[in-house]
This record gives C-alpha cells, structure tokens and sequence, in this order.
C-alpha cells in the first residue's frame, strides 16, 4: 500500500469517526432539538482549537452480537481546546452510539482526557448524553465508572469540573457530573436520575414523567443538583464559556483580570437609597450587588435553589470574587437546611481556587 493509499484510507476513517451513529441517528438527534456531540464542542471551544484525541477507538467486548457492532470513537469525543484563549479539556457523548453508554473503552478515553487535565492544571468540561453503563459489558463497565470517580475526587478543588447535562442520563451517567462542582442543564431535553420512570412505578406504583423525576427545573430549584439551567443548547455552552472566564486554571493560579469601564474611586449614591429606613420592610439584595460590582454584572449561581441566600461570581476592580449574601426578600433571608448548604458549597468552591 503506497503512502497515497494508507492517506486515503485515514481520511475515509476520520469521515467514518465524524458520521457517530450514522446520518439517520444524527438527524434524529436534531429533530429531538439536540446538537450532535461535536457541534457542542465546535460551540464551547473556541473556533478551530479543538484537538480530538482517540478518535479511533473501539471497544472491545464480543459478546451478545458486539463484535460486529464497532464504530470509531466508541460514543465519545475526547481532546482538548482552548476557551477564551485558555487550555480546557473536554469530552463530549454521543448518543447516536450505543445511547451514549459507557464501555470499558469509553471509560478509558475519559480517564485518559482526566488524568491530562490534571497533570496539566486545566478545567475540564464534560458534555454528558449517556444512558449509563453498556450493560453487555457487565462489570467492565461499571468499573470504567469508578475509574472515573476516582478521579473526580483527586480533581475535586484542584482544577475547575463542569458538567454539562445534555441528554437522559441515568445511573452512573449522573454519579459523575454530581461530585463535580457546577451542573448545567437544558429545560425539555436534560434529565438526571438514577433510574427512570419505569422503574420508579415499577417499585413504588407512582407515575411520573420524566421532567418531573428529573427535568432542569426540578433540579435547579428543588434538588439543587443543578447549579443552571438554560433553554437550549448554544445558551447553555455559551453560559459555560462565560463561568470560565471568572475562574482559575487550577488552585495554583489566579482567574483573568478583565479591563472594567468603572472608575476605581467611583461612588454610587444611589446606595443610599436601596436599603429602606424601615428595618421590617424587605429589599432586593440583587441590587445592592449591582451597584456594588464592576459594570453591574453579576454571575449568579443556583439562581432558583434557596433563594432566600444568593451566591455568584463578579468582578470589583477586575478581579474575580465571590459573594454571598442574605435575600430579604425571600423569607425574609433567614438560613434554612437548603441555604445552608448552598452557601457552604460556594463557600468551600471559593476557598478552593
């Protein structure tokens, strides 16, 4: 095989990569209102400095007919890019192989794109559409996922994790972007759970739908698992470039300082006026911060989750910082289990980087 030849062929292959499931699943996938697994990393990266790696790898297993059932990539898109000029890590599911579902293989591109991450100070992002482990895999499978964890934990408060929940993701699909530190998800398309539906009724006799087992709404606002949640997809990538932006490499390094149009010495007499004589009558804390904060921009987080705390990002004279405030406008700010919580985490995230 001349050098022309084996060149043709690697390009076949890499066109092989890119069509995942096939153009009938992609074109399924976008009638569902969800992009494909590289159209969301060609939105979160900055444009062409996405770097695949692995691309062609398979998995491994012969059993219950798999053997003839090997695509390129194995569900998963891994590599690294850059984000506002800055080195991120990212992987992205495919749902169109196998449901997204984590093999022995799949797992290890992961871990792969972890240890990376790690070993080179950099945030990783994970784009998550996985129905959970390949059960014809067995235990190879679930394995790969505490492979995973493991190093979720070894990354926890060391670089930034982010996970970005873009699909129906049961089981040990969800354990993972849970123990890292902001959850993003999408109304109508995004569902975490450790079992579906089906099962909840099938043990406790209860019907419920999907979006109200575990829909956006329900875990930005009463499980608090989800730090966002946004409409649609590109909303939702470019809410994670613009989190990135307020923090670090790693816990070693400071966050970008970004030029600000306020005056350093400037002051804000409309201060005087927000918080009310009248100790009994509530006010919005969210306008205390704006008059406060560089430009009045302020990164909330959790924005429908205990809402009687507020918790976000901003910048005073460039710089990064986190606030943590009372909302007395919401029962009237007193701390509660759920507040409690949200402000600690926050806290912890804070004092990490």
């Amino acid at each position: 095989m001349s050098i022309h030849d084996k060149l043709a062929r690697l390009e076949e292959l890499r066109r092989a990569a890119e069509e995942g499931g096939g153009i009938e699943r992609l074109q399924t996938q976008h009638d569902r209102g969800k992009l494909s697994a590289r159209e969301r990393l060609d939105l979160l990266m900055d444009e062409g400095s996405f770097v695949e790696m692995d691309r062609f790898v398979t998995h491994r297993s012969s059993d219950f007919g798999l053997a003839d059932k090997k695509i390129l990539g194995d569900g998963v898109v891994t590599g690294y890019g850059t984000i506002h000029g800055r080195l991120v890590y990212a992987f992205s599911q495919d749902f169109t192989v196998f449901g997204g579902s984590l093999s022995e293989a799949h797992a290890e591109k992961i871990v792969k794109l972890q240890d990376m991450a790690l070993k080179n100070g950099a945030p990783l992002v994970g784009l998550n559409d996985s129905g959970g482990a390949r059960i014809q895999e067995g235990v190879a499978s679930l394995g790969g996922y505490a492979d995973i964890f493991l190093r979720n934990t070894l990354a926890s408060g060391v670089i930034p994790q982010i996970s970005v929940i873009l699909g129906p993701c049961a089981g040990g699909a969800v354990y993972s972007p849970a123990i890292t530190d902001f959850v993003y998800m999408v109304r109508g398309t995004s569902y975490m759970f450790v079992t579906g539906p089906n099962v909840v009724k099938a043990v406790t006799h209860e019907d419920i739908d999907m979006e109200g087992l575990g829909g956006a709404d329900v875990h930005s606002a009463k499980s608090g698992v989800a730090h966002f949640a946004c409409d649609t997809e590109p909303e939702c990538l470019a809410a994670v470039r613009e989190l990135l932006l307020y923090l670090p490499q790693n816990n070693t390094e400071i966050s970008p300082a970004l030029e600000s149009s306020d005056a350093h010495d400037r002051q804000d007499e409309k201060l005087l006026e927000v918080v009310p004589d009248n100790p009994n009558q509530p006010y919005d804390m969210h306008n205390v911060i704006k008059h406060v904060v560089d430009d009045g921009a302020f990164l909330e987080v959790h924005e429908r989750f205990a809402q009687n705390i507020l918790v976000g990002f901003a910048r005073l004279g460039g710089r990064a910082v986190g606030i943590v405030g009372n909302q007395p406008s919401f029962l009237a700010g007193v701390l509660d289990i759920d507040s409690s919580d949200k402000g600690a985490r926050f806290v912890r995230f804070c004092d990490c980087f």
